[in-house]
């Protein structure tokens, strides 16, 4: 590997960056609103009766088309980029992130004792191709007390995640079982993200 950027990440999330260098991919990441007029932020509202499946690889699409469309302003070197998006969702309603305290509390209390489903799309475009993959786990939490799941939140660690948890955090300890992809659980589902880079030509171990 050389010590040069290898691909562009659309994506500001530090779980992505981590899972990233976790396989060796050398990577420059975009920022899509770090210049003054220049805002390629995504809309992630999901759409009336859009169904998990469909709204994540949207949002994937977009964050990929977005990266794209700052290179092109910028007048960046042509580098494959990548994109994800995750999406949790309990009997095939989208679960988002919490807009503060109060609604992570209510998330995880819905999530207490069930199953739900976390889905990940993970998109690279190169030269006028896309190509995405999509991956589905299903995670099982335990049954949580009040007290538990508001120390939890008192963290602050749900605020900014989808379904108002962190696979990765403390609430690891909220997990009975894991049926699919933890890092796909964790944002970037790694196997999928390395077959779609090795079709673009990028060496994987």
């Amino acid at each position: 590997m050389t010590s040069h950027p290898q691909i562009y990440l659309s994506s500001q999330s530090p779980r992505r960056r981590e899972l990233l260098k976790q396989i060796g991919v050398s990577f420059e990441t975009l920022l899509l609103h770090s210049s003054p007029g220049l805002n390629m932020e995504v809309d992630e509202s999901p759409r009336t009766g859009e169904a998990p499946e469909i709204y994540v690889q949207r949002i994937c699409q977009d964050k990929v088309n977005a990266g794209r469309k700052v290179l092109r302003i910028r007048n960046l070197p042509p580098l494959p980029v990548l994109a994800a998006d995750t999406c949790v969702s309990l009997d095939g309603k989208i679960i988002g992130k919490p807009q503060d305290s109060e609604q992570a509390v209510a998330i995880l209390r819905t999530l207490s004792g069930c199953q739900h489903q976390v889905l990940s799309a993970v998109a690279v475009s190169f030269e006028g191709r896309t190509e995405m993959r999509l991956s589905a786990s299903k995670v099982t939490f335990a049954r949580l007390s009040e007290e538990r799941i508001r120390r939890y939140v008192f963290t602050s660690e749900p605020l900014d995640k989808a379904g108002a948890y962190a696979i990765q955090g403390y609430a690891a300890a909220f997990i009975q079982h894991i049926d699919g992809s933890y890092s796909g659980v964790m944002g970037l589902p790694l196997f999928e993200t390395a077959e779609l880079l090795q079709q673009f030509g990028y060496p994987i171990l």
